[in-house]
């Protein structure tokens, strides 16, 4: 698992891109965790110029460790696939925290893309680690969308804007 997590932010030239593209990341997050999804918002700017942010509560943005003992040790062991020693290591160094105190995407990364949309447009605003990077290129591929900001490395953002703006290859639907 990376030091830190990815922060994202992708733009649509329409309302409805944004949300879209929430239901596929989503999508990846759950059953089979292949995304460990910290903080999902969509963020729109609305045709009179007005902004709507829409931010949902994460399963694993709440604290296990609120849960005691069984909720704790359920939470490890269902998000063990993504985690390395050290992950879970930091994960500990929260107890008592809740996660959504700890990480989240903070109030200027949220008004630094609210100032890039154009009226009618929409962002994706995503804090994740990805666990299957090669899952998650194929559920979001063809979905559209530019990559507005970003804290990853070049390569990662080309490879991932390259996933979003090809078409699904044609043995699958």
């Amino acid at each position: 698992m990376p030091d830190s997590a990815h922060l994202w932010a992708i733009g649509f030239d329409d309302l409805t891109g944004a949300e879209r593209l929430r239901d596929a990341i989503t999508c990846l997050a759950a059953p089979v965790q292949h995304l460990l999804l910290l903080d999902l918002a969509v963020l729109a700017r609305n045709p009179d110029g007005s902004y709507t942010l829409d931010r949902e509560p994460f399963p694993a943005a709440g604290n296990i460790f609120d849960r005691g003992t069984v909720g704790f040790l359920t939470g490890i062991a269902l998000s063990m696939p993504l985690y390395t020693s050290t992950a879970v290591g930091d994960m500990l160094g929260l107890c008592g925290t809740p996660i959504f105190k700890s990480v989240g995407i903070d109030d200027k990364f949220i008004r630094d893309v609210q100032a890039m949309l154009k009226p009618g447009t929409s962002a994706v605003l995503m804090l994740d680690y990805v666990g299957n990077l090669e899952e998650v290129l194929r559920g979001l591929r063809g979905i559209g969308g530019t990559v507005l900001k970003t804290n990853v490395d070049v390569d990662r953002a080309k490879l991932l804007q390259s996933t979003l703006r090809s078409s699904a290859p044609k043995n699958e639907p």
